[in-house]
């Protein structure tokens, strides 16, 4: 009986064995491939096909590009820095000379490419220029602007020549976005034409040669005259930026003195613009 039942053992062991072998050969199947010279034996790998797809880019057609969310009228601001060109030394400037403009712009998109438009308007342009012991009489009598030196006599502590114009200033535009100016580059450039308004100087706390207050340290005198101006403001102009802000530069082709009225002197521009467009 023992016999017998160690013969029945041996017998499912072998029967075991024999199935997991068969199994084992039929998870890691193999395929011979023959070939004129030689034989190799290669795993079967499943294939698997990659299909790429690329999507031609398509050119924007700005033709059709429809501006309805855009305002066409806004304001320009304009602060910054001036100076003359061609200063004689008799002309001793000092401090922080400067401009503020403010202008109301109306702006004309391109109808076959809105990303370049005209833009025209109408505002104020003033300039600042501040003098380092000189004093500029504008009701001088004489045929020439005078520039006086008071380093040795009463002086103002702080003395300025403000000139103010009417100007209409135009601009070619370029815009990287038209559809989202507030995150778009932008690039102008331009010219305005101004008439002048008002000519003066104004003189702050006259002092004597050693620094003693004449009149206390409020008293202010102002003197208006236009007569040696010249009355019209030709510039070029030209700004770069992204969203509201930009850089701009201005040159006044026309001098700031009538021509034999005074020194040979050109204003000229550089500053901050903020602007809706």
């Amino acid at each position: 009986m023992k016999k017998l039942l160690l013969f029945v053992l041996s017998v499912a062991t072998f029967s075991c064995s024999q199935a997991q072998i068969a199994l084992f050969k039929k998870k890691n199947k193999t395929t011979t491939v023959k070939t004129d010279s030689t034989q190799t034996t290669q795993t079967s790998v499943p294939k698997q096909n990659v299909e790429v797809i690329t999507t031609p880019k398509v050119k924007k057609d700005w033709s059709k590009v429809i501006l309805t969310n855009r305002a066409a009228d806004h304001f320009m601001i304009q602060y910054g820095s001036d100076a003359w060109t061609s200063r004689p030394d008799s002309v001793r400037t000092k401090g922080f000379s400067r401009h503020l403009n403010i202008y109301v712009m109306l702006d004309k998109p391109f109808k076959t490419d809105p990303r370049f438009s005209v833009a025209y308007g109408l505002g104020i342009g003033s300039s600042n220029m501040f003098f380092d012991n000189v004093r500029v009489n504008v009701n001088g009598t004489g045929g020439t602007l005078p520039f006086t030196d008071v380093s040795a006599t009463n002086r103002y502590k702080k003395f300025k020549l403000t000139t103010i114009y009417a100007e209409i200033p135009v601009e070619l535009r370029f815009y990287s976005d038209p559809e989202n100016p507030g995150k778009s580059w932008k690039f102008a450039l331009g010219a305005k034409v101004g008439t002048l308004l008002k000519a003066y100087t104004k003189g702050k706390d006259l002092q004597t040669a050693n620094g003693v207050s004449v009149f206390g340290p409020t008293a202010i005198v102002k003197e208006s005259n236009k007569r040696y101006f010249n009355g019209t403001r030709l510039a070029a102009t030209a700004r770069v930026g992204y969203g509201v802000f930009s850089l701009h530069g201005d040159f006044n082709v026309l001098g700031v003195v009538k021509d034999g009225f005074g020194p040979s002197m050109n204003l000229y521009s550089i500053g901050l613009s903020i602007s809706g467009l």
